[in-house]
């Protein structure tokens, strides 16, 4: 006796009927496509055992429904891009959303390389120097005047020069007595340190950091030989060539100030008239 073969949903005998396996379990076409069959996502309708089937991201469509959503061309072995749901050839979808080039005005088409600054796009060929028409590529470049620039041509045509070094100022630059200085240009005359961000004066149109204009030049104050640099408003007294800080001008003994009031003095000292009044 014959053993029997039948569809391991219907139980229908598929003795000389087409059939499929599915995890070593023989089904009949019907039960196969009714239970397993992808729908397709053009059509709606179910992917039969006798068409092929084409997925993406979990998506499946008949051979002959895998096509452009907007020029409806097929896009079986050619390259595709998806949007919202919608797959587009390459053709449609930059046309669609490719970024437009702000030179030519054409179409940048996926893959290729594009430069971008502030919020617009170019082809790499398109992106160039205003004034020697050539490639900016990755190269550092300077807009002016909705215009970019090289670092050379800029340099040529619109960089002021340091002082000095003579060089280019392209950032970071330092005006001084209405001229142009580079930041590490512009030093103390004396140490050499920069002067950039610093507190400075100036002598004989010669600038100073303040340690070294007050070792050099400042008077020293008669109280606590430190220098009176006179720089910021500060005060001092000044009594036959003697000068003193506000505040180191006090009484010898008692140390009052004397700042506005009488004294007497006594060789080198300063004194109180209460203290001075047994010299």
């Amino acid at each position: 006796m014959t053993e029997r073969f039948d569809c391991h949903h219907c139980n229908e005998s598929l003795f000389g009927k087409k059939y499929i396996l599915k995890e070593e379990s023989p089904y009949c076409v019907e039960c196969f496509e009714t239970l397993y069959a992808n729908n397709c996502e053009e059509c709606k309708k179910p992917i039969g055992c006798d068409c092929k089937d084409l997925s993406y991201k979990d998506r499946h469509w008949h051979e002959t429904c895998f096509h452009c959503s907007q020029c409806k061309n097929p896009l079986v072995d050619k390259p595709f891009a998806a949007k919202e749901d919608q797959l587009l050839c390459t053709e449609c979808y930059s046309n669609e959303y490719s970024s437009k080039c702000h030179e030519c005005k054409k179409t940048i088409m996926p893959g290729t390389r594009k430069m971008e600054y502030k919020g617009s796009s170019w082809h790499e060929t398109c992106f160039i120097c205003h004034r020697c028409q050539q490639p900016i590529g990755t190269k550092s470049f300077i807009p002016k005047d909705n215009q970019n620039f090289c670092v050379p041509c800029y340099e040529k045509q619109y960089a002021m020069q340091c002082v000095q070094c003579k060089k280019p100022i392209t950032t970071g630059g330092v005006t001084y007595r209405e001229q142009p200085w580079h930041k590490e240009c512009f030093v103390c005359t004396a140490c050499k340190k920069q002067l950039s961000g610093q507190r400075f004066t100036s002598r004989d149109e010669f600038a100073y950091c303040l340690n070294c204009f007050c070792d050099l030049y400042a008077k020293k104050c008669a109280g606590c030989t430190n220098p009176i640099s006179g720089i910021g408003g500060t005060k001092y007294i000044s009594f036959e060539e003697r000068q003193w800080h506000n505040d180191c001008f006090n009484c010898k003994k008692c140390s009052l100030s004397l700042v506005g009031r009488g004294f007497l003095t006594e060789r080198d000292d300063i004194l109180c008239p209460d203290c001075g009044k047994d010299i």
